[in-house]
């Protein structure tokens, strides 16, 4: 497949995403132990690996969707953090699991993390992100856990977009030269 004629290149099939996923997904059992958790998926793109992961979480669990955005079409981000969609029900005492789809410059990371801490006094909050870019990250935060992670590439699939498009691929890629 190929974006503006550059290849898409796989860096994660579907079965190591899906492997990776139940890891994570044990990890997560063993904390909440059968307790009540409340998934915050931020839209649109953690949808598919949010939707996996709650799959395997054995614990009475609601899902809740929030969307923010920080990129507006291309590669880049803006820099800026816009709340398109952050209603919530209450999560006071409540064991929060926010679930992202990548953890780059942390801007959106932080300013999640942040709000819930504000707005809430929750039981326990937990912050999981398919994808981990250390190398970019311009803010001091880190996911509890993460399923991989990645160099300074621009990724597509399983979630990710590149101007809205190719979420749907079944595996992570990376736009080659």
């Amino acid at each position: 497949m190929e974006i503006n004629n550059k290849k898409i290149e796989v860096l994660f099939s579907n079965k190591d995403i899906i492997q990776r996923v139940k890891e994570i997904a044990l990890e997560l059992n063993k904390k909440y132990n059968g307790e009540e958790v409340y998934a915050i998926c931020v839209l649109k793109g953690a949808v598919m690996f949010a939707t996996e992961l709650v799959k395997h979480i054995e614990s009475p669990l609601k899902m809740e969707f929030i969307r923010l955005s920080s990129y507006l079409g291309g590669t880049n981000t803006t820099g800026k953090v816009n709340a398109v969609d952050i209603a919530l029900p209450d999560l006071n005492h409540k064991n929060v699991l926010i679930i992202e789809d990548i953890v780059d410059t942390g801007l959106t990371a932080k300013f999640l993390t942040d709000f819930i801490k504000l707005n809430f006094k929750t039981k326990s909050t937990v912050f999981v992100s398919l994808l981990d870019k250390k190398i970019t990250r311009k803010v001091d935060i880190e996911p509890d856990f993460y399923g991989f992670e990645i160099d300074d590439k621009f990724v597509v699939g399983y979630g990710l977009d590149y101007d809205g498009y190719y979420r749907n691929l079944d595996y992570v890629g990376y736009l080659s030269k």
